[in-house]
């Protein structure tokens, strides 16, 4: 509803209320304006031509007040105005306007329409205020978050200094803005990238400050140097005309200052002559400081980033060298080793060929006793003994032998050679047992584990020099500890250790006691494959073995192996013994690629009554096989051969013919070492006859019985 002033109304209004009020709007700084819609009448007070920028005795009327609104701010302001004559709502608005010196300047403007009854015309009265203070410090700020925020995204330096100056130049409304690197001394600026408005050509590349005015004195002493207007300027009216040429009539160039001295410039240059306000002076300084910190900061992780990056590959150049020179050194402590396994393996089987060729040699002479022939005979015998337990021991070091895993009851183990034990020990070593009450059932090669105690004894033994006491003690466990660089394992197994109180072992020896032919005996008093052999079986079986020792103070070594929970050990019927004719007739297939031992083994089942027939491969075996497979009662073959092996001629030979049994020979098979021979009977070479004979007589007794019973399986041999 439009308000109705009356004459009555008016003459209510006393002149000093008048007064009062007209100075309270000047001490406000408030300018007053009436505008007639109908006419487009506007009276403007004194304070409101201020505002626009005109003096109070220049006319200032409708059409003055539309140029003076910024273009881009007028349309909405027309149409507010608009809006309120239309609906009689009170006028509100907020624009730029641009004074005739070309400076810009904000207004608020408000007002209320109200109809004039002694004229009976709508007018609409009101003030405007100059708000530019208040506007320009909220863009200000505005500006500043808007930095602080690509200050925190903006990784490249170079970026982050063109971003800075883009936001500088948007919020001044200016033609351009920098930001170089000077160098004093040359008078020069080094500018990268520069932000300019459109028409406008770019600065980058390297200044003369001399070309453009002697400016450049002001900022060697940390002036900033504020320039509206080139051509009044008298540092630049000589070379205005190259500062027009490059639209920067207007400037501000602000020295950017570290650790005393001049080292960058941020500026801003306008097109047009322009005044340039404190505000915008403290605004562009306060960006200069943010920008230089950051672009230093950036820098700076740049250079740390490249140092990073050189130092690491500094480290990894290093870190290869080492390991180049660590592999040499592992070559040659592996060349070491093996010269010194070689150099053992030599001598002990050059002393064991020894006897056998002297043996062999005496038995060749002619009319030879035969209490001697016997003699001789038996020499061979035992020292083709000594040679099969050395390699043995070498092949369980190196997790090479063809284990036979079985569950079995560690106590009754230990019980079983405790004797034995003993009586290697001698009369002047007391022996304990410390045995739990519960059974330590474990999962692993009984023969081997028999072999590791007995070496683990005599090892005792000799530390005590014949005299003292021997500790052996077994109790479960639920984890291995970390040794020789290997991390610790959780788990179910059964620590079996044997204690002395002799010498000890030092500790620069106590890291080689595992290795093959080292020992500190005096020299013909041990081999040096004692531990060796608990080691690789150890290994070989998923245990572990761990030695400690005080030099002076006694010797434990504990041997881990895999705990066989809630399993019962077999019961496992010996064998018996093959008598000399244990053959019978029975047609065995022997398959062999080395002739000589082929030969032999043919020839010496022959010999124990056996009929024998020879192939010297799988593929003839399988040949021979299917022409007439109910011929043969057994297959006898090696496991190392060219072309199919002995464990896949036996894997085939048990889908094929799965009530013919297969025994196996081997005297060395990675194969068996890594995959084992569970499912096949298996002698290891160098055999003898009657091993032979039990083996075969055994698979093929198995095999009847398990023929005879329905509920055996019957798909492969053992």
């Amino acid at each position: 509803m439009i308000a109705r002033l009356t004459p009555d109304t008016r003459s209510e209004t006393s002149v000093p209320s008048q007064i009062d009020l007209r100075l309270a709007l000047e001490a406000g700084r408030f300018g007053t304006w009436r505008l007639v819609p109908a006419t487009l009448e506007l009276i403007a007070s004194a304070r409101c031509k201020a505002n626009y920028g005109h003096e109070p005795e220049v006319p200032f009327g409708f059409d003055e007040w539309t140029r003076a609104v910024h273009p881009d701010d007028f349309p909405k302001t027309l149409q507010a105005l608009e809006h309120s004559i239309a609906t009689a709502a009170d006028f509100d608005a907020e624009y730029r306007v641009i004074l005739p010196s070309g400076a810009i300047r904000w207004l608020n403007a408000r007002g209320r329409p109200y109809l004039d009854e002694a004229t009976g015309t709508l007018q609409m009265t009101g003030v405007c205020e100059d708000v530019t203070e208040r506007r320009r410090q909220d863009i200000y700020r505005s500006a500043l978050v808007d930095l602080s925020d690509h200050i925190a995204t903006v990784a490249d330096p170079q970026e982050l200094t063109y971003t800075a100056c883009e936001i500088l130049a948007r919020t001044l409304n200016v033609s351009r803005a920098g930001y170089g690197l000077i160098d004093p001394v040359a008078e020069t600026i080094t500018i990268e990238r520069d932000w300019n408005a459109p028409g406008i050509a770019t600065l980058a590349g390297v200044l003369k400050f001399r070309e453009h005015g002697s400016y450049i004195d002001d900022l060697k002493r940390g002036q900033t140097v504020v320039v509206a207007d080139a051509r009044l300027d008298p540092r630049t009216c000589d070379t205005a005309a190259v500062l027009e040429a490059i639209s920067a009539r207007a400037f501000v160039n602000m020295p950017v200052h570290e650790e005393g001295g001049m080292v960058a410039l941020l500026y801003v240059n306008h097109a047009h002559a322009r005044e340039w306000h404190e505000d915008d002076i403290a605004f562009m300084r306060e960006l200069a400081v943010r920008t230089r910190t950051a672009e230093a900061r950036r820098r700076a992780e740049q250079d740390l980033r490249a140092l990073t990056d050189s130092l690491e590959a500094q480290v990894q150049a290093r870190t290869a060298a080492l390991m180049s020179a660590e592999e040499a050194l592992r070559q040659a402590q592996k060349m070491e080793a093996v010269g010194q396994l070689t150099g053992g393996v030599a001598h002990d089987f050059n002393n064991l060929l020894t006897v056998i060729r002297s043996s062999v040699d005496l038995l060749a002479r002619p009319n030879l006793p035969e209490d001697r022939r016997r003699r001789y005979v038996e020499a061979i015998s035992t020292t083709v003994g000594r040679a099969t337990r050395l390699t043995s021991q070498l092949l369980a070091f190196a997790r090479r032998q063809a284990l036979r895993p079985e569950v079995f009851d560690v106590a009754a183990s230990v019980s079983s050679i405790h004797e034995m034990i003993g009586t290697l020990a001698g009369s002047r070593i007391s022996i304990r047992t410390q045995v739990p009450a519960v059974a330590c059932l474990i999962h692993a090669d009984p023969n081997q584990f028999d072999t590791a105690l007995v070496n683990m004894a005599v090892n005792a033994r000799d530390a005590m020099d014949g005299e003292g006491e021997m500790v052996i003690s077994m109790t479960p466990v639920g984890s291995i500890p970390a040794l020789r660089g290997d991390p610790g394992r959780k788990g179910n197994f059964v620590a079996v250790s044997i204690s002395d109180n002799g010498a000890g072992i030092s500790a620069d020896n106590l890291e080689r006691v595992f290795e093959p032919f080292f020992t500190t005996k005096p020299f013909g008093h041990g081999t040096g494959l004692g531990l060796s052999q608990v080691f690789g079986f150890a290994k070989q079986s998923g245990g572990e073995v761990l030695i400690r020792s005080v030099l002076g103070g006694g010797t434990t070594v504990t041997l881990y192996l895999p705990r066989a929970e809630g399993l019962n050990p077999p019961r496992v019927a010996a064998p018996a013994p093959a008598t000399a004719r244990a053959g019978q007739g029975l047609q065995v297939l022997v398959v062999e690629d080395n002739p000589e031992v082929g030969a032999f083994a043919a020839e010496s089942l022959e010999e124990l009554g056996y009929r024998a027939q020879w192939v010297s491969c799988a593929q003839d075996a399988l040949a021979e096989l299917s022409s007439d497979p109910a011929r043969y009662s057994v297959v006898f073959s090696d496991v190392v051969m060219p072309g199919l092996s002995g464990l896949q001629l036996a894997s085939t030979i048990g889908e094929r013919y799965p009530h013919l049994p297969v025994v196996l020979a081997s005297g060395y098979s990675h194969v068996l070492a890594q995959e084992g021979s569970s499912d096949y009977a298996l002698i290891h070479k160098p055999y003898s006859i009657q091993e032979l004979s039990q083996a075969l007589t055994a698979a093929v007794q198995t095999r009847s019985d398990a023929s005879r019973d329905p509920g055996e399986p019957t798909a492969k041999p053992r």
